[in-house]
């Protein structure tokens, strides 16, 4: 593990050390522990602030004992049931972005997930953008980019949808 990852773990005070008299960080073993259940929560798409408030109650100086390790799981349960079903849901819909491989803003679902006003049907996107409270020109950049995000290939699939 990078030494530059255990000092920010340690910022963020989610483990603590000692120093020699050479001033050389020193970690004792619980911290063996917590880096472990550290890194097993990052694996499973946890971000740090979500791992620091579940060892609120732990000393840092000390690992999880088996009851806080089990409370520590019940609360991240939800959140990693909701990113299984996200993870399914691109699974799912991946399909539909082989055949031209765009990733267009305005038909993407995949790059585009919650696009709430894409269920209206299409239209303007700087009148929609402009209707939510956006400036002017905030909406021009943002229909900017929304033209600029189809790819060649989806172009090329339009052009030959409208020829037919």
């Amino acid at each position: 593990m990078a030494t530059s990852a255990l000092r920010y773990y340690e910022s963020l005070g989610l483990i603590a050390s000692t120093r020699t008299t050479g001033d050389r960080r020193r970690y004792r073993r619980t911290v063996l522990r917590r880096i472990a259940v550290i890194r097993a929560a990052q694996r499973v798409g946890l971000s740090l602030e979500e791992i620091r408030d579940a060892f609120v109650g732990v000393p840092v100086e000390a690992a999880p004992t088996r009851a806080q390790w089990t409370r520590m799981a019940a609360r991240w349960r939800p959140a990693i049931e909701q990113r299984i079903l996200d993870l399914e849901k691109v699974r799912d819909e991946l399909s539909g972005c082989i055949g031209c491989g765009c990733l267009s803003l305005q038909r993407c679902r995949l790059y585009n997930p919650q696009d709430e006003l894409g269920a209206e049907g299409s239209g303007s996107a700087a009148s929609s953008q402009t209707a939510k409270g956006l400036t002017h020109n905030a909406a021009a950049t943002n229909l900017r980019r929304l033209r600029s995000g189809c790819s060649a290939a989806c172009q090329r699939l339009e052009s030959d949808q409208g020829a037919t």
